[in-house]
């Protein structure tokens, strides 16, 4: 999966706020995210997170 540091991820399950999108912060082992709803951010294991995804929605430079 192809996913980049600014990227907006649709996720299948929404943050407890309601959200289900989340921009990426951090890339690795784990990623980085934040909830575009309420501004928190969350880290996640990779695999989790890629299970997870939905849609991906490329940076716009």
């Amino acid at each position: 999966m192809n996913v980049n540091v600014g990227d907006r991820l649709l996720m299948k399950k929404p943050h407890p706020c309601g959200g289900k999108e989340f921009e990426v912060l951090r890339i690795g082992a784990d990623f980085k995210i934040k909830c575009l709803g309420c501004e928190r951010e969350v880290m996640l294991p990779r695999s989790k997170a890629e299970k997870n995804i939905k849609q991906i929605m490329p940076h716009k430079d």
